[in-house]
């Protein structure tokens, strides 16, 4: 269980005292959220299964294990995007249970419609803030693994306090993974993968480095682009000690 039951706010819903909204540095922007048919037939079809509404993480007894109603392993990936990584992954981890966050609602109907695909039962979807629910969601040591691919690289340098790979949200996430669990992290962009190398090699908690691209990564939208515009994606994988 998450270490306190009462819960702070929510982004979005922190408030001053006199009533306005707290402007917040958030790792993300909401894009559009038209769905193309598919999308939309995607969604009618299986949100009420596997996306988790907003308010529901509010209720005082939830909790991430209650989504699936068995006692399994648990993976949190930040930022799926179409669901290309996480549908792949989950189904050669069918004794897992798979948490993905991701805001962008196109996405989020363009993954639900492939889990619907592929048949599987053990992915659901939040789109609440990713940190704030590692932070407030996820108890300490207990994580299998973490997945973060191609984050947003907030490539422009004003927005660099932007980007998710911070020295403490590394130190968060750190905390959050069992001993021995992996964070496996992608980008195609050099200055973020340079940032992501000095970040996690400068958290104590965490071993690792660049690796060799992960197998069993399938290649995804967002690496194709990358690839196309003449980005070399690198590969990480750190270890908690």
């Amino acid at each position: 269980m998450p270490e306190q039951s009462v819960r702070p706010a929510r982004p979005h819903h922190k408030l001053t005292d006199d009533g306005r909204r707290v402007r917040e540095v958030l790792t993300y922007s909401r894009r559009g959220s038209r769905f193309t048919p598919r999308q939309a037939a995607a969604w009618a079809a299986y949100a009420e299964r596997w996306w988790v509404p907003d308010e529901a993480v509010d209720a005082p007894d939830f909790s991430l294990a209650g989504l699936f109603g068995r006692e399994a392993p648990l993976v949190v990936e930040i930022g799926p995007g179409i669901g290309e990584a996480t549908v792949a992954l989950a189904a050669g981890r069918p004794d897992a249970d798979v948490v993905a966050f991701e805001v962008w609602r196109p996405g989020v109907a363009d993954t639900l419609g492939r889990i619907g695909e592929a048949g599987l039962t053990n992915v659901r979807l939040l789109s609440v803030d990713a940190v704030w629910s590692m932070e407030h969601l996820v108890a300490r040591d207990s994580l299998a693994a973490l997945w973060t691919f191609f984050p947003d690289p907030w490539h422009k340098k004003r927005h660099h306090k932007r980007r998710l790979v911070t020295p403490a949200f590394a130190h968060l996430a750190a905390t959050r993974l069992s001993v021995g669990a992996e964070w496996r992290l992608a980008t195609d962009w050099a200055d973020y993968a340079d940032q992501m190398v000095e970040v996690l090699d400068g958290e104590p908690l965490l071993e690792g480095g660049v690796t060799e691209r992960w197998a069993e990564r399938p290649e995804t939208r967002f690496e194709r682009k990358g690839r196309a515009a003449g980005r070399a994606v690198t590969d990480l994988c750190y270890v908690r000690r």
